[in-house]
């Protein structure tokens, strides 16, 4: 993977974790029943829980590319529409405000939170699709797969560990945003908005491979 490719998923990263979603609202959640310390645990369930399905997702476009370079490019382009296609409902979505509780557990034990965590992501079918639809725009296919897997990996845990961090630390503070009907409203706007760019920018961008 060359400097200017990681460059580019490194910058669609951001507004891939920062995006709100079951992760997000969950490491709001988290946030104000246990507090920070313990309620990053969340965060740790959902990194190993985006890991595993990445996995998935890994050993998945490795098959297919072993049985066909023109069903890898395919995919490709299918995934670039549905970024476009994503953030074209999110734009058009009137999402309903955040309700969570804030009575804080603070004796839950931690293995319970970060099995939360895992699960969340782990049966969310939504981000399974979601990866497939994005790892393939920064493969290399004339490079080995697998440093490439890892890259794209750690970085995506790396942008995704402080974006959670942020929703778990300033929920308490900036509920009343997330409570918002018409706040929310012009989230779902920005980060649609953001997943369209992202999608046309990476069919141009991949074209030029």
């Amino acid at each position: 993977m060359s400097l200017s490719t990681w460059l580019a998923f490194f910058a669609a990263s951001w507004a891939i974790s920062f995006s709100p979603g079951p992760g997000a609202i969950s490491a709001m959640a988290s946030g104000l029943k246990h507090g920070f310390r313990r309620g990053y645990w969340t965060t740790i369930g959902l990194q190993i829980g985006l890991l595993i399905q990445f996995v998935v997702v890994a050993v998945g476009l490795g098959a297919l590319l072993a049985a066909s370079e023109t069903a890898f490019g395919i995919i490709k382009w299918l995934g670039v529409a549905y970024l476009v296609y994503l953030g074209w409902c999110q734009f058009r979505t009137d999402a309903a405000p955040v309700a969570v509780s804030s009575g804080r557990q603070p004796h839950v034990r931690v293995r319970e939170i970060v099995a939360r965590g895992i699960l969340i992501n782990v049966t969310n079918p939504k981000g399974t699709v979601f990866l497939l639809a994005v790892v393939p725009q920064f493969l290399d296919l004339t490079k080995p797969m697998a440093l490439q897997y890892v890259i794209i990996a750690a970085t995506l845990c790396f942008t995704d560990l402080i974006a959670m961090g942020c929703y778990t630390t300033l929920a308490s503070r900036m509920l009343k945003v997330f409570r918002s009907p018409r706040h929310v409203r012009w989230l779902n706007r920005g980060f649609g908005a953001l997943f369209i760019l992202a999608g046309t920018v990476l069919a141009s961008f991949s074209h030029h491979r």
